[in-house]
């Protein structure tokens, strides 16, 4: 039995394997082809292709000898300004090996640089041009200084639409041979929020239990609730019946193992499909906001979601407008 991580075994090997980031990949694959590129930022959520199109390009560009050529660093392990000026710097002074164009330094998540770092990053890719092109990977482009974002063609992955998830499963399951349900699929599209890696995890663990993978599987996998139980909760809650509500919204988050701010994001996107007026849905989203920051300041998640709860039931004590 082969002991792998799906994630790295279906990590695409080619351009036409990058999903849901047509336009980008078109861009630098005419990069690649005239074996010249400027320095690149990508950013966008996690799991979308950033790392893996970094990957291809090297492979591409470098065939053999991309090992050699091609320097991966993590930011968030290594943020200070020691790695730039010397784990980057030794790097990028030589020369690339093969009669490549030029090396190439990947830096994952390297919004997670400090600025002093960002500082001495920028006086490194002015320097060393002539031997080294710069691949920054990272979620907010905000937290990258505008000088180095003024050195970079910045492109913006996006989250992978339904289709592109559907795909990665089929091809997954047809390479594993896995029994997937439509039920399943949808459901690994809802809990993954467009994330790729995601998928392929829940995939795989799902896949130690059974060849034949259901919605109850992956959202059992995924530690979620389905959103029909969530939905139910509100239900009740907008019915005025606020103890059944909070009991069954106890039992599911002891059920699923879900931490309050896991439960904050489901509710949230359970709000649209209820059958209360526009005005109400604005009025409980903005509770949410308010309930999940005091959460994430050390609230008592309990309490918050259960005060979270009392606003349904007033909510639903309303007339209607």
């Amino acid at each position: 039995m082969e002991h792998t991580l799906w994630i790295e075994k279906y990590r695409p090997k080619d351009f036409s394997d990058i999903k849901g980031q047509a336009e980008i990949v078109r861009k630098v694959e005419a990069f690649v082809r005239q074996k010249n590129m400027p320095h690149l930022l990508f950013t966008g959520p996690a799991g979308v292709g950033k790392t893996s199109l970094s990957l291809v390009i090297a492979k591409k560009l470098f065939d053999s000898e991309w090992r050699q050529n091609f320097l991966e660093l993590n930011a968030s392990d290594e943020r200070g300004i020691d790695v730039v000026r010397n784990k980057v710097k030794d790097f990028a002074r030589t020369r690339a090996i093969g009669g490549a164009p030029f090396k190439i330094i990947y830096l994952d998540e390297c919004d997670a640089l400090t600025r002093e770092a960002q500082q001495a990053l920028r006086r490194t890719m002015e320097n060393y041009t002539q031997t080294c092109r710069f691949i920054l990977s990272a979620n907010y482009s905000s937290k990258i200084i505008e000088p180095i974002q003024s050195r970079c063609a910045i492109f913006r992955f996006k989250l992978l639409e339904k289709k592109d998830i559907f795909s990665i499963v089929e091809k997954i399951a047809k390479d594993e041979n896995l029994a997937i349900d439509a039920g399943a699929k949808e459901a690994l599209y809802e809990v993954s929020d467009g994330d790729c890696r995601n998928v392929e995890n829940i995939l795989q663990s799902a896949a130690t239990l059974g060849r034949d993978i259901t919605e109850e599987t992956v959202f059992s996998m995924a530690s979620v609730a389905k959103p029909k139980e969530i939905k139910d909760i509100l239900e009740l809650a907008l019915g005025n019946k606020f103890v059944q509500a909070r009991e069954k919204l106890l039992s599911v988050m002891l059920n699923y193992g879900l931490s309050g701010l896991d439960v904050i994001k489901q509710v949230q996107k359970e709000i649209i499909d209820l059958s209360i007026s526009g005005r109400q849905k604005m009025k409980l989203i903005e509770k949410c906001g308010e309930i999940e920051f005091r959460m994430t300041e050390g609230s008592n998640e309990y309490i918050q979601l259960e005060a979270l709860l009392s606003q349904f039931a007033l909510a639903g004590s309303e007339k209607p407008e």
